[in-house]
């Protein structure tokens, strides 16, 4: 069981970090140790994600446009839960990073980037934003090994200056964003998918962040 305080208060944790930095094995290694409910990213569900690594121009508007649809499904179903809850991603995060990010590199037309970010500000207007955005942070050695290690096709062939860029633009998004608190984490030597001390060390400073008892020793050792 967790601590009383883990349950009678809400919190609406947001996971947030470049491809490959370790976002879904957090959002399962929180759900785990502290009860909470996990909204994982529906990549394998994604239509469009093959033909957008492959031809970017043709499939951004597309790729984009799905990934906004699920997310705002998603942030309204988070919305409605009574319990605290963990997602993979925002919808800040689409916006913030990938759709600015294809505008500035001309694969988005100023047409599309116009008809994206009023529908954006349409919908982000009605969520509330999470408690907390912990930022997992990697150096592109570190995000291309583990990208190899997970084996996705759609990732397999990402060229390492797309993730540097969006490493950049992760540094700069992160040090203007407002809405709510930010948790920045670097991961280059921490372990949590692989170490218990890793994952007792990454538990410990979220709860922390979030002025919430942590769990104990025993949870980590189960």
């Amino acid at each position: 069981m967790v601590d009383s305080p883990l349950r009678t208060r809400r919190i609406h944790l947001s996971i947030a970090g470049n491809i490959g930095v370790g976002k879904s094995t957090l959002v399962g290694i929180l759900a785990e140790e502290l009860g909470w409910q996990p909204y994982y990213e529906l990549v394998g569900d994604h239509p469009y994600l093959d033909d957008y690594y492959a031809d970017r121009e043709r499939w951004g508007f597309h790729s984009q446009i799905w990934f906004l649809t699920q997310r705002f499904e998603q942030h309204l179903e988070i919305s409605d839960m009574p319990g605290s809850v963990i997602e993979d991603r925002s919808m800040y995060e689409d916006y913030e990073i990938f759709v600015k990010g294809l505008y500035e590199e001309q694969i988005l037309s100023a047409r599309d980037f116009r008809t994206y970010r009023r529908l954006y500000t349409t919908l982000v207007q009605r969520i509330q934003p999470p408690t907390l955005v912990v930022y997992l942070q990697a150096s592109i050695e570190t995000l291309q090994r583990r990208i190899a290690q997970r084996a996705r096709p759609s990732e397999m062939h990402i060229p390492p200056a797309y993730l540097r860029r969006l490493n950049q633009r992760y540094d700069e998004w992160m040090g203007s964003f407002d809405r709510c608190p930010v948790l920045a984490i670097p991961t280059d030597q921490l372990d949590f998918a692989h170490t218990v001390t890793g994952r007792r060390d990454v538990v410990e400073r979220i709860v922390r962040a979030l002025g919430i008892h942590p769990p104990t020793q025993e949870r980590f050792l189960s």
